[in-house]
């Protein structure tokens, strides 16, 4: 069954898209996005980093284009595409439950038997086990902290080094185990925060968003409208911060969230 992104309605209807109109969709994943921009007339350039999900898109599609690449890398690619200058652009900064549950990288800390991996473009060298296992008390606790604000991270940092002399930490369940150890006891809330700071900075997230929303801007038309839907603190602060520095506006002062429990987390902003 194809992931349907969580505020996929509400972003289309913002974009506004015109017949003919030249849009991206910068993190094109099962093809949400790009299909109902195509439905409605216009053309879409997909940039998509996991090979994965491009490969598992099984469709070919009149005005659809897909690029194995990198968002931060919008500008250059939209112009190898001769694609620019665009009416609109998608970010949409969550992983589908396609890579959560079956790509057997350890994203999920659900998913015990997993290696930590969580590179997202499987091209990257470092892989989570890799920084886990190398890194610095000092390192990984700034890695938890800057990426996840997580109060315990110095105590987690801690417990890894300690964890790691005894044995290697290579699954999602050597991790956890290492986190109940630190916190003294089991925490979802923790385990979200610490995999989420792991996957930022395996994929450098936080900067390639900053790259990828300044790249936007430069092949976006006058009046194009740029949608991101981001997933937590750092990234809306990223957009926040964006916005004033450029001198932007937002096409809505309300903001747009998910309905359902486990969608609250996603906002939807429209920049203008």
């Amino acid at each position: 069954m194809a992931h349907t992104p969580v505020l996929l309605q509400q972003a289309i209807e913002n974009l506004n898209i015109k017949k003919g109109g030249l849009y991206i969709d910068a993190t094109f994943g099962e093809g949400g996005y790009s299909q109902e921009i195509i439905k409605r007339g216009g053309k879409v350039l997909a940039i998509e980093i996991d090979e994965d999900q491009i490969f598992n898109f099984q469709f070919s599609i009149f005005n659809l284009r897909i690029v194995q690449g990198n968002f931060a890398e919008i500008e250059k690619i939209a112009k190898e595409n001769n694609f620019f200058p665009v009416d609109g652009v998608v970010f949409d900064l969550g992983l589908s439950m396609r890579q959560i549950e079956e790509s057997g990288r350890g994203f999920s800390y659900k998913c015990f038997a997993e290696p930590l991996d969580m590179r997202i473009d499987t091209n990257l060298t470092v892989k989570a086990s890799d920084l886990i296992n190398s890194l610095t008390e000092n390192q990984l606790y700034e890695i938890f902290a800057k990426n996840s604000e997580e109060l315990n991270s110095r105590a987690v940092a801690k417990n890894i080094v300690y964890a790691r002399h005894l044995k290697p930490i290579k699954t999602v369940a050597d991790l956890i185990f290492s986190i109940d150890k630190a916190i003294d006891k089991k925490d979802k809330r923790v385990y979200q925060r610490i995999f989420q700071a792991l996957r930022i900075e395996v994929n450098q997230e936080l900067d390639n968003l900053k790259r990828g929303l300044a790249g936007s801007l430069k092949i976006l038309k006058k009046g194009g409208r740029l949608i991101v839907i981001s997933f937590h603190s750092l990234e809306d602060r990223i957009v926040k911060n964006f916005v004033r520095e450029k001198k932007l506006n937002f096409f809505q002062k309300k903001l747009i969230r998910g309905e359902r429990s486990f969608e609250r987390s996603a906002k939807l902003r429209t920049i203008i």
